[in-house]
C-alpha cells in the first residue's frame, strides 16, 4: 500500500468512527485491539492487515470495501461545504483523461499539503 493510500486509509477510518460517535479507545476495544495502535493506523504510523482491517470493519459496521471508498463523501461527517460535492458531480461527467489532468494538476498544485 502506498504511503498516500495509508494516509486515505486512516482518515477513512477516523470518519467512520467519527460518525459514530466513537472514541479511539471504545473502537480499539470493540475491534480487540489497544487504543494506540488505532491511533497509528488514522495517522498513518502502522501498517494493517487485512485480518486487522476486517476486525476494525466489523467494529465499525461496514464492509471491508467502505474503508477504502475515499471518495464517497458524507458531508455530516466531514461538515465541508457541499462544494466539494458539486466539483464531485461535474468530474465524474467527464472523459477519463480529463479527470486525470484535473487530478494532475490539483496534485502538483497543492503538493506540500496532499
Amino acid at each position: 500500500m502506498s504511503d498516500r493510500d495509508q494516509v486515505l486509509l486512516g482518515k477513512r477510518i477516523r470518519d467512520l468512527r467519527k460518525a459514530r460517535g466513537y472514541s479511539q479507545e471504545y473502537l480499539a476495544e470493540i475491534s480487540g485491539f489497544h487504543y494506540t495502535y488505532i491511533g497509528g493506523l488514522e495517522r498513518a504510523q502502522k501498517n494493517v492487515t487485512l485480518a486487522n482491517l476486517i476486525k476494525i470493519a466489523n467494529a465499525l459496521e461496514v464492509g471491508v470495501y467502505d474503508l477504502f471508498e475515499y471518495t464517497k463523501l458524507d458531508s455530516s461527517v466531514d461538515k465541508k461545504p457541499s462544494d466539494i460535492e458539486k466539483i464531485m458531480e461535474a468530474l465524474i461527467k467527464l472523459p477519463s483523461r480529463d479527470v486525470k489532468k484535473i487530478k494532475d494538476f490539483v496534485y502538483n498544485m497543492f503538493e506540500d499539503k496532499i
